[in-house]
């Protein structure tokens, strides 16, 4: 039976305000990302090379090598032909960042009783939509657990 439609409908203005907001946290969530996974490779093996970068992410070449060129951009990287791609101050600052809101969405997951392998999965899409109200008030409940 499908649902009844809602009794008003929001203005066009509200609506496309939303969709907008959405559209920008999808993109900022998708650089968050490939920050974080640049920052962990280079932590792992010294430097994070666009193949490695595709390989994790499940996406091409081409994908990795605009991003990359995005992440320039922003300040976020800085790459050379033939060479890895390395976080600038800005990068591994926001890279910590994400790591950091990452591990505490895990952790809130956890301590609710969710299984460790499945928090990991679902705080990778929670992570980039969490206030920063909303992660002050899990890092204080998981502080008051300890």
């Amino acid at each position: 039976m499908p649902e009844p439609a809602p009794e008003t409908l929001p203005d066009s203005a509200e609506t496309s305000d939303r969709f907008a907001q959405a559209r920008t946290a999808q993109s900022v969530a998708l650089l968050e990302d490939y920050v974080e996974l640049i920052g962990d490779l280079i932590a792992e093996h010294g430097e994070a090379r666009i193949t490695d970068l595709a390989q994790r992410m499940g996406v091409t070449h081409p994908t990795v090598t605009k991003a990359v060129a995005r992440l320039r951009r922003e300040g976020l990287v800085t790459s050379r032909p033939y060479r890895g791609v390395f976080l600038t101050d800005s990068g591994a600052a926001l890279a910590g960042k994400v790591r950091a809101r990452h591990r505490t969405v895990v952790s809130l997951l956890v301590a609710l009783g969710v299984p460790p392998e499945t928090a990991e999965l679902d705080a990778e899409g929670m992570e980039h939509h969490v206030s920063e109200v909303t992660l002050r008030a899990f890092e204080a409940y998981l502080a008051r657990q300890d």
